[in-house]
């Protein structure tokens, strides 16, 4: 059988590991996940309880490729709540999970060849979905100064487009105003679309994030309910494109998708009501936060910098070891903890970087600190 040079992307290392965790767990182990980006929570309760009213009152069919209106519509009014927008409901496109929207974006923004930048430290994903595309990624290495976040000098000539992210996964660190509005003033000055990833807008914790939608209407921006809105299963997420660009966004939909799974658009309408829910589940992140911006470097992982959002602490272990899978394999063997090797965010200096999420309830990060403290008094 034939095979396409476009398929030959790289494993999400993660992915592994979390496989890796689950044969251990099969084993009878005990583990402790911090590798995974996903809430612990499920959906909220509302979310669940409208599903299963529909499923009783509706066939749940296909709905139209752009999304169900009451769930575009409802979107729109976020970024007013968030962000004090005026958006027009017709410009969100509901898509099967913020995965859906790089597809489409990348789809209409780019042809076979193109060049798009984007940071390293970054999601991975980015970089396989461009190559599966035929498009060229090329890593923009960030500074620890920045935060790990571009700056307009990291973007060369040549570009066209750069992908942002903020909060960022795997660092969690997020861009102010004016660090975000150079960032895009520089795409357009050089030519390159501007994607903004905002899918762990909701989850900060001193400030708030910054839409890139505040900025400019020239903007493909992207998000999703798998973070905030703890439905990572689900499969649904949104984008928010340029009007005049809408029906191209909704042509490509239409044939790659047909639309967004029924489903879990009428459990995402009734998640956005589910503030005090999610809220809730904000506290917990938070008090993570705490637990591992102080157990972590009493367990001797010390070259970490606070995040702002996100659930992610990114270190620097280049003083441990210049093997993060390595390392990661003796930290799951020995300790019984998943983390997440640099690797899958930077192929450069990845291999003396780990991240660890701390998106699981509170006494599993607790119990994980404590394990990744006795694992290095023993090394």
């Amino acid at each position: 059988m034939r095979a396409s040079r476009r398929s030959e992307v790289d494993p999400f290392i993660v992915m592994d590991v979390m496989e890796a965790a689950r044969q251990a767990e099969a084993a009878g182990r005990s583990i402790i996940h911090m590798e995974v980006g996903q809430p612990g929570t499920p959906a909220p309760a509302g979310a669940r309880a409208a599903l299963a009213q529909a499923l009783e009152a509706d066939p749940l069919g296909y709905t139209v490729a752009l999304g169900l209106p009451a769930l575009r519509a409802r979107i729109a009014r976020l970024y007013r709540d968030w962000y004090g927008l005026d958006l027009n409901p017709d410009r969100v496109i509901v898509t099967p999970g913020s995965s859906g929207a790089f597809l489409l974006a990348f789809t209409a923004l780019f042809e076979a060849g193109d060049r798009v930048g984007l940071g390293e430290p970054g999601y991975p994903s980015y970089r396989q979905i461009l190559r599966a595309l035929s498009l060229e990624p090329v890593g923009l290495p960030t500074a620890a100064e920045n935060r790990l976040q571009p700056v307009p000098a990291d973007i060369p000539e040549g570009l066209a487009g750069l992908i942002v992210a903020s909060p960022s996964n795997p660092s969690g660190t997020m861009l102010p105003r004016g660090a975000l509005a150079a960032l895009i003033e520089r795409a357009a000055r050089t030519g390159a679309a501007f994607v903004s990833d905002e899918i762990y807008h909701g989850i900060q914790y001193e400030g708030r994030a910054v839409s890139a939608l505040e900025i400019s209407d020239d903007v493909c921006v992207i998000n999703s309910f798998s973070k905030y809105f703890s439905m990572t299963g689900w499969r649904v997420g949104w984008m928010v494109v340029p009007e005049r660009e809408v029906r191209r966004y909704e042509r490509l939909a239409q044939n790659l998708f047909i639309c967004p799974p029924h489903v879990s658009q009428v459990a995402a309408l009734a998640a956005m009501d589910c503030e005090a829910e999610l809220r809730a589940n904000l506290a917990v992140y938070t008090e993570n936060r705490r637990l591992m911006l102080a157990g972590l470097p009493a367990a001797g992982f010390d070259r970490i910098a606070p995040p702002d959002g996100a659930f992610y602490v990114y270190a620097d272990v280049s003083d441990l070891t210049s093997d993060s899978l390595g390392f990661c394999r003796e930290i799951l063997d020995r300790a019984g903890v998943a983390v997440t090797p640099g690797l899958d965010f930077d192929p450069r200096r990845g291999a003396r970087t780990l991240r660890f999420s701390y998106a699981r309830a509170t006494p599993d990060i607790a119990e994980g600190l404590e394990r990744l403290r006795d694992f290095m008094n023993r090394r």
